[in-house]
């Protein structure tokens, strides 16, 4: 029973850590567009991205995501996912990369605006271009100052992706719910909290390497 288990809750782990993956390579890229967007000089776009953020922010994810797996088959009357685990898989990347990337815009923001303007206009008397004194100048430390900030979102998304068996997304937690459902036995459910804990116990690793290696600033 208990190899039984451990296979159940790898395959569920490897689910988990698809949709961990996929939302990262989507948010992070997403968030940092909406991040220049939100402080754009264009007003109209810049409050349409901040009310964006505003809503995406203020409702629960699990509101999200039923709305965007659900939503598109009650209005149109054809659910565009469809009923196979990748259509699942799909919509709640969807899902979890508007809302993270959301969270993750206003932390870039953040660090883009937190580095004094006096280094961006030495950096115009120096000669350099726009995009040399955000690369050189402004990303660096961006990136230094964001780290701790998005450590915690990027471990908070670990545990959310639990929120994907509300649509019956196959995922870590749906895997050891299933044993108690049909089995009756608990003991899977705390041993799936095992799995979290290692891929939580690796990431907060990695980022405290990531730390150290990003002093050169201090």
């Amino acid at each position: 029973m208990f190899w039984t288990v451990t296979q159940s809750l790898l395959d569920g782990l490897l689910s988990t850590f698809q949709i961990f993956i996929l939302t990262l390579v989507c948010a992070l890229p997403l968030g940092l567009v909406l991040a220049f967007a939100s402080m754009s000089k264009f007003k109209p776009l810049k409050g349409l991205m901040q009310f964006l953020v505003w809503v995406v922010r203020g409702t629960p994810l699990m509101l999200q995501l039923i709305i965007i797996f659900y939503g598109p088959g009650l209005w149109l009357g054809n659910n565009i996912w469809g009923g196979s685990e990748a259509g699942r898989l799909t919509a709640t990347v969807v899902a979890f990369s508007l809302n993270y990337a959301c969270y993750f815009s206003v932390i870039f923001r953040g660090g883009i605006e937190s580095v004094p303007a006096g280094q961006r206009e030495a950096g115009e008397v120096l000669g350099m271009t726009k995009s040399q004194i955000f690369f050189k100048i402004t990303l660096l430390q961006m990136i230094k100052r964001v780290v701790p900030p998005m450590s915690n979102e990027i471990i908070t998304l670990v545990k959310d992706t639990s929120l994907a068996r509300i649509i019956a997304a196959y995922e870590l937690t749906h895997a050891g719910y299933a044993f108690m459902k049909s089995d009756g036995i608990t003991w899977p459910l705390f041993y799936t909290g095992v799995f979290y804990l290692l891929f939580v116990g690796i990431l907060t690793l990695l980022f405290n390497f990531i730390e150290r290696k990003l002093d050169y600033f201090k």
